[in-house]
C-alpha cells in the first residue's frame, strides 16, 4: 500500500470509472505518445496502456516509481524527476513526435505546471489535467465574470480550454476539502501575433491593480500621462472587462513605448 505524502500534495484517484472516463475523452490513437504527469499508483496509466503504445510517466515520488515498474515493467517509460525540471521540448525532439499530456495535478503547483506546459506549447498537442474546480473555472472564464483574470488570459492565449466534467472529492484518497474538474487544453499551433513579453507584463501589471482602471495599471508600469493620452484605447476600463484580443491590441499600442517601462515582471 502506497501511503500518500502530504508534502507532495498527493491525493490518489481511486475511482476507476473516473479514470476510464478521462482516458476515453482523450480519443487516443495507437500511435500517440502520451506524457503522464504524476501517475502515482497508476490509476490512469492502467487505462492509457490499453490505448497507446508509448507512455512516458514523469513521477517525483521514488516509492511510486517502484510501484509503476512493478505494475507495468518496460511497457511504460518512467522518468524519475520533478516535472517542472523536465525539458519537454528536448524530449519531443528525440522522439520526433508532439505529445498528448495527461495528469492528476497536485493543487499547490497547478499554476507552475500550467506555465511549464505553456513554455513547451510547440511540442504539446493537448493537455488533459485534473485540477481544483475553482481553478478550472478560471481557465475557461469569460470577461466581466468573477473568475476572469490572469490565469484565464494566459490559458486562452496559448490554448483553447474546455472543462470536460466535474469530479467529486470522494473519488480521491485522502479526500480533499474541495471538488475537482477535468480540463482539456487544445494548444495553438500558432500563437496570436504580438510582443509576448510585453503582453505578459501588461496583463500582470493591470490585474495587479484589479478593480482599478487600465490607466492606473499602466502608470504603475511607468507610462506617463502624455504617453497614455496618445493611446487610442479607453483607459478608463478595468482589466477584467477586456477580452484576450483587446489585451493583444493594447500591447501593440504600447509597444513603441516599451523602453520607457520601469516595471517588468
Amino acid at each position: 500500500m502506497l501511503a500518500p505524502k502530504k508534502s507532495l500534495g498527493q491525493n490518489f484517484l481511486q475511482d476507476d470509472n473516473v479514470a476510464r472516463n478521462i482516458v476515453e475523452r482523450l480519443h487516443l490513437e495507437r500511435e500517440d505518445v502520451v506524457v503522464e504527469i504524476g501517475p502515482g499508483k497508476g490509476a490512469l496509466t492502467q487505462f492509457l496502456s490499453t490505448h497507446v503504445g508509448t507512455i512516458i510517466a514523469i513521477e517525483l515520488d521514488e516509492r511510486a516509481v517502484g510501484v509503476l515498474k512493478e505494475l507495468f515493467g518496460s511497457s511504460v517509460e518512467i522518468i524519475h524527476a520533478d516535472v517542472r525540471e523536465v525539458d519537454l521540448t528536448a524530449l519531443s525532439q528525440r522522439r520526433g513526435k508532439r505529445f498528448r499530456v495527461i495528469g492528476n495535478i497536485p493543487y499547490y503547483i497547478t499554476s507552475e505546471i500550467l506555465f511549464w506546459l505553456f513554455e513547451h506549447y510547440e511540442v504539446v498537442v493537448d493537455a488533459t489535467i485534473m485540477v481544483q474546480l475553482e481553478v478550472a473555472r478560471r481557465f475557461v472564464a469569460k470577461p466581466r465574470t468573477k473568475d476572469y483574470g490572469i490565469l484565464s488570459i494566459f490559458t486562452q492565449f496559448y490554448s483553447k480550454p474546455e472543462m470536460l466534467f466535474k469530479v467529486s472529492r470522494n473519488s480521491f484518497y485522502p479526500k480533499p476539502s474541495v471538488d475537482s474538474a477535468v480540463v482539456r487544453f487544445e494548444f495553438r499551433r500558432e500563437l496570436p501575433e504580438c510582443n509576448r513579453k510585453l503582453f505578459k507584463n501588461i496583463v500582470r501589471a493591470t490585474f495587479g491593480k484589479r478593480r482599478k482602471t487600465l490607466r492606473n495599471g499602466l502608470k504603475y508600469m511607468g507610462l506617463d500621462e502624455n504617453k497614455l493620452n496618445t493611446l487610442a484605447f479607453d483607459l478608463n476600463r478595468r482589466p477584467e472587462t477586456l477580452s484576450l484580443e483587446e489585451f493583444i491590441n493594447l500591447t501593440k499600442l504600447i509597444e513603441p513605448f516599451e523602453n520607457s517601462l520601469t516595471l517588468k515582471f
